[in-house]
Protein backbone atom coordinates (compact mmCIF):
# COMPACT_ATOMS: atom_id res chain seq x y z
CA UNK A 1 0.00 0.00 0.00
CA UNK A 2 1.25 3.90 -0.20
CA UNK A 3 1.77 5.66 2.71
CA UNK A 4 -1.30 6.19 4.45
CA UNK A 5 0.07 9.68 4.71
CA UNK A 6 -0.08 10.96 1.67
CA UNK A 7 -4.33 10.41 1.52
CA UNK A 8 -5.15 11.92 4.93
CA UNK A 9 -5.60 15.03 5.91
CA UNK A 10 -4.65 17.51 3.26
CA UNK A 11 -7.28 19.96 2.77
CA UNK A 12 -5.62 22.79 0.29
CA UNK A 13 -2.66 20.39 -0.35
CA UNK A 14 -2.83 21.36 -4.11
CA UNK A 15 -4.54 24.30 -5.91
CA UNK A 16 -5.42 21.57 -8.85
CA UNK A 17 -7.37 18.90 -6.75
CA UNK A 18 -10.48 17.65 -8.39
CA UNK A 19 -9.46 18.67 -12.42
CA UNK A 20 -8.78 16.75 -14.91
CA UNK A 21 -4.77 16.02 -15.44
CA UNK A 22 -2.59 13.22 -16.01
CA UNK A 23 -2.94 11.83 -12.24
CA UNK A 24 -6.39 12.39 -11.53
CA UNK A 25 -8.90 9.88 -10.30
CA UNK A 26 -12.37 8.94 -11.57
CA UNK A 27 -14.82 7.64 -9.57
CA UNK A 28 -17.23 5.31 -11.87
CA UNK A 29 -20.84 4.30 -11.38
CA UNK A 30 -21.64 1.27 -12.90
CA UNK A 31 -25.13 1.13 -15.12
CA UNK A 32 -26.32 -2.21 -15.20
CA UNK A 33 -29.16 -4.03 -16.66
CA UNK A 34 -32.34 -6.12 -14.88
CA UNK A 35 -34.59 -3.34 -13.82
CA UNK A 36 -32.38 -1.82 -10.98
CA UNK A 37 -32.09 1.59 -10.53
CA UNK A 38 -28.61 2.08 -10.81
CA UNK A 39 -29.12 5.62 -11.42
CA UNK A 40 -30.50 6.08 -7.69
CA UNK A 41 -29.44 8.78 -5.15
CA UNK A 42 -27.59 11.37 -7.88
CA UNK A 43 -26.16 13.67 -5.40
CA UNK A 44 -24.31 11.29 -3.60
CA UNK A 45 -21.32 11.00 -5.78
CA UNK A 46 -20.71 14.13 -6.60
CA UNK A 47 -20.55 14.90 -2.63
CA UNK A 48 -18.24 12.11 -1.93
CA UNK A 49 -15.88 13.84 -4.61
CA UNK A 50 -15.90 16.72 -2.95
CA UNK A 51 -15.15 15.21 1.02
CA UNK A 52 -12.27 13.39 -1.17
CA UNK A 53 -11.18 16.38 -2.70
CA UNK A 54 -11.36 18.08 0.20
CA UNK A 55 -10.26 15.83 2.78
CA UNK A 56 -7.22 13.37 1.13
CA UNK A 57 -4.23 14.56 -1.23
CA UNK A 58 -5.81 12.39 -4.05
CA UNK A 59 -7.36 14.28 -7.17
CA UNK A 60 -10.65 13.12 -8.16
CA UNK A 61 -12.34 14.25 -11.16
CA UNK A 62 -15.35 16.23 -9.82
CA UNK A 63 -18.17 14.23 -11.99
CA UNK A 64 -18.38 10.53 -12.18
CA UNK A 65 -18.17 8.55 -15.15
CA UNK A 66 -20.80 6.09 -15.70
CA UNK A 67 -19.77 2.87 -17.44
CA UNK A 68 -21.23 -0.31 -18.24
CA UNK A 69 -19.02 -3.16 -18.00
CA UNK A 70 -18.25 -3.53 -21.63
CA UNK A 71 -17.28 0.31 -21.57
CA UNK A 72 -13.55 0.74 -22.12
CA UNK A 73 -13.12 3.33 -19.78
CA UNK A 74 -14.11 0.64 -17.32
CA UNK A 75 -10.14 -0.45 -16.96
CA UNK A 76 -9.21 3.31 -15.85
CA UNK A 77 -11.27 3.18 -12.89
CA UNK A 78 -9.64 2.60 -9.42
CA UNK A 79 -13.35 2.74 -7.69
CA UNK A 80 -16.61 1.44 -8.97
CA UNK A 81 -19.84 1.86 -7.45
CA UNK A 82 -22.92 0.16 -7.88
CA UNK A 83 -26.07 0.59 -5.92
CA UNK A 84 -30.25 0.99 -6.61
CA UNK A 85 -33.31 -1.22 -5.21
CA UNK A 86 -33.69 -3.71 -7.41
CA UNK A 87 -33.02 -6.36 -9.85
CA UNK A 88 -29.39 -7.18 -10.96
CA UNK A 89 -28.17 -8.95 -13.94
CA UNK A 90 -24.84 -9.21 -15.60
CA UNK A 91 -24.54 -10.86 -19.48
CA UNK A 92 -21.78 -13.87 -19.19
CA UNK A 93 -19.77 -11.46 -21.28
CA UNK A 94 -20.18 -8.94 -18.30
CA UNK A 95 -19.82 -11.39 -15.98
CA UNK A 96 -16.24 -12.23 -17.40
CA UNK A 97 -15.70 -8.67 -17.88
CA UNK A 98 -16.00 -7.81 -14.03
CA UNK A 99 -14.40 -10.89 -13.22
CA UNK A 100 -11.40 -9.75 -15.08
CA UNK A 101 -11.36 -6.43 -13.23
CA UNK A 102 -11.29 -7.29 -10.10
CA UNK A 103 -8.49 -10.06 -10.64
CA UNK A 104 -6.56 -6.99 -12.20
CA UNK A 105 -6.79 -4.78 -9.13
CA UNK A 106 -10.07 -3.39 -9.73
CA UNK A 107 -12.32 -2.14 -6.93
CA UNK A 108 -16.25 -2.62 -6.43
CA UNK A 109 -18.34 -1.11 -3.65
CA UNK A 110 -21.67 -2.37 -3.98
CA UNK A 111 -24.10 -0.53 -1.67
CA UNK A 112 -27.22 -2.00 -1.25
CA UNK A 113 -30.30 0.58 -1.52
CA UNK A 114 -32.36 -1.75 0.30
CA UNK A 115 -33.84 -4.07 -2.03
CA UNK A 116 -30.56 -4.79 -4.26
CA UNK A 117 -29.28 -8.18 -1.75
CA UNK A 118 -30.66 -11.19 -3.31
CA UNK A 119 -29.83 -10.36 -6.70
CA UNK A 120 -26.32 -8.85 -5.98
CA UNK A 121 -25.38 -12.13 -3.92
CA UNK A 122 -26.45 -13.76 -6.80
CA UNK A 123 -24.93 -12.02 -9.38
CA UNK A 124 -21.18 -11.91 -7.71
CA UNK A 125 -21.12 -15.70 -6.93
CA UNK A 126 -21.38 -15.70 -10.62
CA UNK A 127 -18.26 -13.42 -11.26
CA UNK A 128 -16.13 -14.62 -8.33
CA UNK A 129 -17.53 -18.42 -7.66
CA UNK A 130 -14.51 -19.39 -6.15
CA UNK A 131 -14.42 -16.60 -3.46
CA UNK A 132 -16.76 -16.17 -1.21
CA UNK A 133 -18.32 -13.17 0.03
CA UNK A 134 -17.55 -12.69 4.41
CA UNK A 135 -17.63 -10.29 6.87
CA UNK A 136 -14.71 -7.92 6.28
CA UNK A 137 -13.01 -7.88 9.84
CA UNK A 138 -12.75 -4.74 12.07
CA UNK A 139 -8.67 -5.07 11.60
CA UNK A 140 -8.78 -4.69 8.01
CA UNK A 141 -7.48 -1.01 6.81
CA UNK A 142 -10.68 -0.38 5.43
CA UNK A 143 -12.17 0.96 8.31
CA UNK A 144 -9.33 2.84 9.28
CA UNK A 145 -7.12 3.99 6.30
CA UNK A 146 -8.08 7.75 6.66
CA UNK A 147 -11.14 7.65 9.55
CA UNK A 148 -11.11 5.03 12.00
CA UNK A 149 -14.11 3.22 12.78
CA UNK A 150 -13.76 0.61 15.77
CA UNK A 151 -17.28 -0.95 15.52
CA UNK A 152 -17.24 -1.55 11.71
CA UNK A 153 -19.76 -0.23 9.21
CA UNK A 154 -21.99 2.63 10.25
CA UNK A 155 -25.72 2.48 9.69
CA UNK A 156 -27.16 5.13 8.42
CA UNK A 157 -31.08 4.31 7.89
CA UNK A 158 -32.90 1.51 9.22
CA UNK A 159 -34.29 -0.81 6.47
CA UNK A 160 -34.84 -4.01 8.15
CA UNK A 161 -33.35 -2.75 11.81
CA UNK A 162 -30.71 -5.11 11.17
CA UNK A 163 -26.96 -3.96 12.15
CA UNK A 164 -24.80 -2.75 9.62
CA UNK A 165 -22.70 -5.24 7.66
CA UNK A 166 -19.86 -4.66 5.60
CA UNK A 167 -19.01 -7.53 3.43
CA UNK A 168 -16.16 -8.41 0.97
CA UNK A 169 -14.92 -10.71 -1.47
CA UNK A 170 -11.15 -11.21 -1.34
CA UNK A 171 -9.16 -11.98 -4.36
CA UNK A 172 -5.56 -13.14 -3.39
CA UNK A 173 -5.42 -11.60 -0.23
CA UNK A 174 -6.69 -8.25 -1.77
CA UNK A 175 -10.07 -7.11 -0.42
CA UNK A 176 -11.56 -6.48 -4.29
CA UNK A 177 -15.30 -6.08 -3.40
CA UNK A 178 -16.75 -4.60 -0.50
CA UNK A 179 -21.21 -5.03 0.14
CA UNK A 180 -22.15 -2.07 2.43
CA UNK A 181 -25.64 -4.00 3.52
CA UNK A 182 -27.91 -2.71 5.79
CA UNK A 183 -26.25 0.50 5.94
CA UNK A 184 -27.22 2.70 3.22
CA UNK A 185 -23.97 4.96 2.75
CA UNK A 186 -25.16 6.20 -0.50
CA UNK A 187 -28.05 8.19 1.30
CA UNK A 188 -26.30 9.06 3.82
CA UNK A 189 -23.80 11.30 1.01
CA UNK A 190 -27.15 12.72 -0.50
CA UNK A 191 -27.71 16.36 -0.74
CA UNK A 192 -29.04 17.24 3.49
CA UNK A 193 -32.72 17.67 2.64
CA UNK A 194 -33.11 14.72 0.25
CA UNK A 195 -33.47 12.31 3.25
CA UNK A 196 -33.22 14.89 6.58
CA UNK A 197 -30.26 12.77 7.61
CA UNK A 198 -28.94 13.84 10.85
CA UNK A 199 -25.61 15.83 10.14
CA UNK A 200 -23.21 13.30 12.04
CA UNK A 201 -25.07 10.10 10.36
CA UNK A 202 -23.89 12.00 7.20
CA UNK A 203 -20.33 12.67 8.47
CA UNK A 204 -19.73 8.93 9.22
CA UNK A 205 -21.29 7.85 5.77
CA UNK A 206 -19.07 10.26 4.02
CA UNK A 207 -16.12 9.58 6.13
CA UNK A 208 -16.26 5.71 5.43
CA UNK A 209 -16.78 6.99 1.41
CA UNK A 210 -13.45 8.38 1.40
CA UNK A 211 -12.45 5.47 3.26
CA UNK A 212 -13.14 3.16 0.27
CA UNK A 213 -11.78 5.14 -2.02
CA UNK A 214 -8.87 5.79 -0.72
CA UNK A 215 -8.76 2.39 0.23
CA UNK A 216 -8.97 1.10 -3.16
CA UNK A 217 -6.43 3.50 -4.51
CA UNK A 218 -3.58 2.57 -2.38
CA UNK A 219 -4.60 -1.29 -2.89
CA UNK A 220 -4.45 -1.05 -6.34
CA UNK A 221 -0.99 0.63 -6.37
Amino acid sequence: MIPIVALVLACGASTQQGTAGPTALIVGRLQYDGGGDWYANPSSLPNLITAINGRTALRVVEREHVVRLTDPALWGLPYLYMTGHGNVRFSQGEVELLRRYLENGGFLHADDNYGMDESFRREIARVLPDHPLVEVTLDHPVYRIVYEFNEGLPKIHEHDGLPAQGLGVFVGGRLAVFYSYQSDLGDGWEDPDVHEDPEDLREQALRMGVNLFAYAVAAER
